[in-house]
């Protein structure tokens, strides 16, 4: 399963410059009468294959550009543009990067939800195919790299391979964030997929002209938190080596096994299946997964420093029907942020996760706070014993199978107490890893006769509820105020 942070370093280019395998690739030989690149998002062409690209406008070739998102999706906790302003920037910039490269290329945009590309895998191949058809010629498709590790990427790799199928095109894909995650030594990746284009002087200066203008993914909006540039210097100089990388005929798929290779399917029609049945196939996230999430990483999901975090956990916390809880069960307690939070509220709490690295910081965190104990459990194959007036799942549920998401709600609701109350807070947007959706858990939850839903808070990123045994009475009636 690969994970990664795009804030961090990263692999250093100078490690991949160092390295031979990679470096003695076999090279692609053209030519290409009609290249159809596919981008999830604006600037994914340039960094990609912009090589490739003004090669091929420069043989005389026809280019065509198919941009799935907008990107509109690249700065979440901006405080100073909108997603629809960044929509707006990165279409102007991709228009601009593009006529360095090849200024007759054609562009068309599939205006798709920036990080909801997995359930649209079948209209980006539809205009793959509408656009090939219409060209009357043979093809060459070029799209993101299936195992990059990011699920607009994958999901861009399903749609081209749909595509190359059905007009009998050629694929290649191109990796971006692997430069990032990857490294030369590791054995797991299909090296010998792998074939490189050449780039002399003139083409590396016109893919640099390009790169520089995407201003707003390589450098930051603002000086404010949540405008950091999302293409570091060090990130951005993997994309200035005289040649570019690519996977062969569609070759190459990410290099894990188990359940992501359930998720890295290779057929549209498996990647937007409804999760009822992906998690037959998918199941649930195991311990491997998420001690490689965590490895080296304090605080991989930012719980310090994201006011996204801090806001929702205050919602949370304001969510809770009563002031303070007897005993409190949290599944999922990952570092230990919101758990420091409830125990100001608990006399007694119980804090569980799947893996070890985390736990370790939230015993660090709430060292002094003799009332908290802290355990590392498999749930829901392993439940604490005992009785609680307050469990809490926040972002834990997506992670299990759909069977696993059941038997985790039956030991949950009969660990509740008669007044007990189950609060669920998880994600709302696709991550394709995960057997199950954020809204997905919540429906689960809202379905079960033994809970009433006292509190519902829904907005785009997050859907929080609140649950209790009938008949769930509201605060001001609890309280005597009614």
């Amino acid at each position: 399963m690969v994970t990664f942070d795009s804030s961090q370093t990263g692999t250093l280019e100078s490690e991949w410059a160092d390295a031979d395998r990679w470096q003695r690739l076999p090279r692609y030989a053209g030519p290409i009468e009609h290249l159809v690149v596919l981008a999830a998002h604006p600037d994914d062409e340039t960094l990609g294959a912009g090589g490739l690209i003004e090669n091929v406008a420069r043989d005389g070739g026809h280019v065509t550009i198919v941009v799935a998102t907008d990107g509109e999706g690249s700065h979440p906790a901006s405080p100073t543009h909108t997603p629809w302003q960044l929509s707006r920037i990165r279409r102007r910039e991709m228009r601009k990067a593009i006529d360095h490269l090849a200024p007759d290329a054609e562009i068309h945009h599939c205006e798709i939800a920036d990080g909801q590309l997995r359930g649209h895998v079948d209209e980006v191949a539809d205009c793959i195919v509408d656009v090939i058809e219409k060209a009357g010629s043979s093809a060459t498709i070029v799209s993101p790299w299936s195992g990059d590790g990011h699920p607009d990427h994958r999901a861009a790799s399903v749609a081209a391979r749909a595509a190359a199928e059905r007009t009998g095109s050629q694929l290649l894909e191109y990796p971006i964030w692997m430069w990032h995650w990857g490294r030369p030594d590791d054995d797991k990746l299909p090296w010998g997929d792998m074939v490189a284009i050449d780039l002399d002087s003139e083409t590396r200066m016109a893919k640099s002209s390009a790169l520089i203008e995407h201003v707003s993914q390589t450098a930051p909006l603002s000086d404010r938190a949540g405008d950091e540039a999302v293409i570091g210097v060090e990130m951005r100089s993997h994309f200035e080596r005289p040649f570019e990388v690519f996977f062969a005929d569609g070759k190459g798929h990410s290099p894990t096994s188990g359940s992501d290779a359930a998720a890295a399917t290779t057929s549209a029609e498996a990647a937007t299946t409804d999760t009822s049945s992906v998690d037959a196939a998918s199941g649930t996230l195991d311990r491997d997964f998420f001690d490689d999430f965590y490895a080296g990483r304090d605080d991989p999901w930012g719980f310090e420093t994201r006011w996204y975090e801090k806001r929702k956990r205050a919602v949370v916390l304001a969510s809770l029907p009563r002031e303070q809880y007897a005993r409190t069960l949290e599944i999922g307690c990952s570092t230990g942020k919101l758990t420091e939070a409830l125990a100001a509220r608990s006399a007694s709490l119980l804090g569980v996760d799947i893996a070890a690295a985390p736990l370790r910081v939230a015993g660090e965190r709430l060292a002094d706070s003799t009332h908290v104990e802290l355990r590392q459990l498999r749930v829901p194959e392993e439940w604490p014993e005992g009785e609680f007036d307050l469990v809490v799942l926040s972002e834990v549920g997506y992670y299990w199978s759909r069977a696993d998401l059941d038997t985790a709600l039956d030991r949950a609701i009969g660990a509740l107490s008669d007044d007990g109350t189950l609060v669920a807070c998880h994600w709302r947007h696709p991550v394709m890893e995960y057997p199950l959706s954020g809204d997905d858990v919540h429906a689960a939850i809202s379905a079960r006769s033994e809970l009433v839903g006292t509190v519902l808070h829904r907005e785009e990123d997050f859907v929080l509820e609140v649950f209790r045994r009938p008949p769930g009475d509201s605060v001001a009636r609890e309280t005597g105020l009614l």
